[in-house]
């Protein structure tokens, strides 16, 4: 009989001293979602043609290179509070700088911090084949909406 105490016992240390596996499913640090739209007709979309976009300094971002698109999430520099990108549209480049503040905050234990930038603002771009650009939302906090329209 103390064998079977001493088993279950046992059992049921071993038991209450399991964790719950913590699996992030919230979202991660969101991107900055910009659409390009005509210069004449500001409620028309107009793809990209032939685009290559990279970070001043660094690589290009892969899914958007020899794309037509007309609308992209690009990701923020989480260790400054300006990325600066290059833009190519059909041959001609643009560059175009976002400035904003970051402010990490706590999800949960499994997926620890995420940034969320504030204050978002366009500082110096050229304006080769980008008319004019237009902040929708100036806190980027999830990635479900617009934050910036480009015209072209």
């Amino acid at each position: 009989m103390k064998k079977y105490i001493i088993l279950f016992m046992a059992f049921l240390t071993t038991l209450l001293s399991c964790e719950k596996d913590d699996i992030c499913v919230e979202e991660n640090t969101p991107s900055l979602i910009i659409s390009f739209y005509d210069n004449d007709d500001h409620e028309q979309l107009k793809k990209l043609t032939n685009s290559y976009i990279w970070v001043v300094g660094m690589d290009s971002l892969n899914n958007y290179n020899n794309n037509s698109l007309d609308s992209i999430a690009v990701p923020l520099n989480l260790s400054e509070n300006a990325t600066k990108y290059i833009v190519e549209n059909n041959a001609i480049k643009d560059t175009i700088e976002f400035n904003y503040s970051r402010k990490d905050t706590f999800i949960s234990r499994s997926c620890g911090y995420i940034t969320i930038f504030e204050n978002l603002a366009i500082g110096n771009n050229t304006t080769h084949w980008i008319k004019d650009t237009e902040i929708l939302n100036a806190t980027i906090e999830n990635e479900t909406f617009t934050h910036i329209n480009i015209y072209h």
